[in-house]
């Protein structure tokens, strides 16, 4: 009885003496297609164009393989999936919570990074906790939630209404921008920032230069007119 017994699977396709059937359907270096070839012959043309016999479809009947620079694909691969692991957006929610007594200064702060949150591109949940007996005032809660969603109404949306769960009162605001787009302006903001700066110090670098030559030659110059000065004196 066979039994597995665990251990990796390799996804990698198979190349070169790894395949393993009599025939081939094979796609030359720049996609071209060249037919159903023994496995030899097209080894035989991997070898001559020095390139790998590599096989992308497996499943078909015959197997189809193409010549290519295996280790230049894979580098390629790598990246690819690198740079699109790097623009890959992640909804995330953050969340806010609020009193409905809350004093103007606090609700400015929390309204601050409910802004900060909507121009990342992340949803916020917004909480407001009652106790005692603002737990039978719960239109305190629900002017606040309303206000606050409209102070923040270019930035966001009103994605869940306000309701009760519990002691407290939940809605959820949703950002106009998706994640992708909030992601790219970021990177283009760090990427002018930091135009700016390198330029800030190429500027300042041109200044300095400009200016040496100049004090070189009030140097230069001193010397000369005391020596005149002097001659002036014995004359």
């Amino acid at each position: 009885m066979w039994c597995y017994r665990g251990g990796s699977i390799s996804t990698e396709p198979r190349i070169n003496d790894r395949i393993r059937v009599p025939e081939v359907r094979l796609v030359g270096p720049s996609g071209e297609q060249v037919g159903i070839v023994p496995l030899a012959k097209a080894l035989e043309l991997a070898q001559e164009y020095d390139l790998d016999l590599v096989e992308v479809a497996a499943s078909a009947r015959p197997p189809v393989c193409k010549l290519m620079d295996y280790g230049k694909f894979k580098y390629e691969s790598a990246m690819k999936a690198r740079e699109a692991r790097k623009n890959q957006a992640h909804t995330v929610i953050k969340e806010m919570k609020l009193r409905p007594k809350i004093d103007p200064h606090d609700y400015d702060t929390k309204k601050g990074h409910v802004v900060r949150f909507l121009k990342q591109g992340d949803k916020v949940k917004i909480t407001i906790m009652f106790r005692g007996r603002e737990q039978s005032r719960p239109e305190l809660g629900y002017r606040l939630l309303q206000r606050l969603a409209s102070d923040v109404e270019e930035l966001g949306f009103i994605e869940s209404n306000p309701k009760q769960d519990g002691r407290n009162m939940i809605m959820v605001l949703g950002p106009h921008k998706k994640k992708t787009e909030a992601m790219a302006e970021a990177r283009e903001a760090q990427a002018a920032r930091k135009a700016e700066r390198q330029g800030g110090t190429a500027a300042e670098a041109s200044a300095e230069t400009e200016d040496a030559p100049a004090a070189e030659v009030e140097a230069d110059a001193s010397p000369e007119a005391d020596a005149s000065a002097e001659a002036d004196t014995e004359a």
